[in-house]
């Protein structure tokens, strides 16, 4: 499974990326709005030449038309890493649709149901994102969507990938590999918290003891 990072911010997708364990970002308008006092390219731009993977980068407009304006324009500043992020709507669809036949890679998001996925992977879209958290916020099973749409993905052999998105905790993250997830998009407190076990912790503590007794009584 390959892991993104969700977040706009730059210091976060350095230590991650300092890990050796980003494949790519995700981004959205509210993680952008939390990095105000930067341009958007700006932003955009450092991400890319940093992580030199996907990056996806969402657009506002509400019709097709001026979503794919948006996109071709995002595109344009790296046509190698920058991914069109694009909400599942009647409008997204035309949009990833129509940047699909000018090679466009667009990730649809705000998946909350298997029929949103393969509409959205019958468009053309080369990732979908179901998110697991908002799902499960309101009493619905949001990793059973990723499997559901992993196995619907992989059945009919799209070339669409599955983003496991809005991810809360380390146990969603083990689920979305458990399922089949080809990606999931993970928070950088996320991240830190899958690196740690208390008995991992302990071991590390107790090899340094071992090693300090072993210093003072070898010769």
């Amino acid at each position: 499974m390959k892991i993104f990072i969700d977040t706009a911010n730059l210091d976060q997708i350095k230590k991650a990326h300092e890990l050796g364990i980003v494949d790519g970002v995700t981004t959205n308008p509210t993680l952008m709005n939390k990095e105000s006092g930067k341009s958007a390219e700006d932003i955009v731009l450092s991400i890319v030449n940093l992580v030199q993977g996907p990056v996806s980068v969402e657009v506002i407009g509400r019709t097709a038309e001026e979503m794919t304006k948006e996109a071709r324009k995002w595109f344009a500043m790296n046509p190698e890493h920058i991914v069109i992020k694009i909400p599942m709507c009647t409008e997204g669809l035309k949009a990833i649709s129509m940047l699909h036949e000018e090679n466009i890679p667009c990730n649809c998001t705000l998946i909350f149901s298997v029929n949103q996925g393969l509409l959205a992977a019958k468009a053309g879209a080369r990732y979908v994102s179901p998110f697991v958290g908002r799902l499960d916020d309101i009493g619905h099973d949001g990793m059973k969507l990723v499997e559901e749409l992993v196995d619907c993905i992989d059945y009919y052999e799209f070339d669409t990938e599955i983003i496991a998105a809005s991810i809360r905790h380390p146990l969603h993250a083990k689920q979305a590999a458990l399922v089949g997830a080809h990606i999931a998009t993970i928070p950088l407190q996320v991240i830190e918290k899958m690196i740690q076990h208390p008995l991992t912790k302990k071991g590390i503590e107790d090899f340094e003891k071992d090693w300090a007794e072993f210093k003072k009584t070898s010769k």
